[in-house]
């Protein structure tokens, strides 16, 4: 399944109601996520874009798979930001549950999780996650 990649102009993938480039696509370029929420976003959009690198990138050593094989049949369709503790600038630790709504040819599923984020050097790290 194929997904095309958004511009600067377009609706963020994580539905922020922002643009693509003054959302997601700034961190997802290089920039440093400023808070725990901000990353969930743009890990979520990393997934809706196969952007295996970036995911890898914003994982905490200590859980970081070698690789990371992203399923092309599964495309990302939704997130909602259910609630968040901790995990503001200059914090220390979060947690961020979500509801991520996703597609495959022959399915419509939601992916429910609470993660917990570190921040490390000064940047916001992608520790695990509680499925629920």
């Amino acid at each position: 399944m194929t997904t095309a990649q958004p511009t600067a102009q377009d609706a963020c993938p994580c539905r922020s109601r922002l643009p693509f480039g003054e959302c997601c696509g700034p961190y997802l370029s290089g920039g440093v996520a400023p808070t725990a929420v901000a990353l969930m976003r743009s890990r979520f959009t990393a997934y809706a874009r196969h952007d295996a690198a970036y995911l890898l990138r914003t994982w905490h050593a200590s859980t970081r798979p070698e690789d990371l094989d992203l399923d092309d049949d599964v495309r990302w369709v939704g997130l909602q930001i259910v609630d968040s503790t901790g995990g503001a600038q200059g914090g220390a630790t979060g947690t961020v549950h979500f509801r991520a709504s996703y597609r495959t040819a022959s399915d419509r599923a939601v992916l429910e999780e609470i993660s917990t984020f570190v921040r490390v050097g000064g940047e916001w790290r992608y520790v695990a996650g509680d499925v629920r």
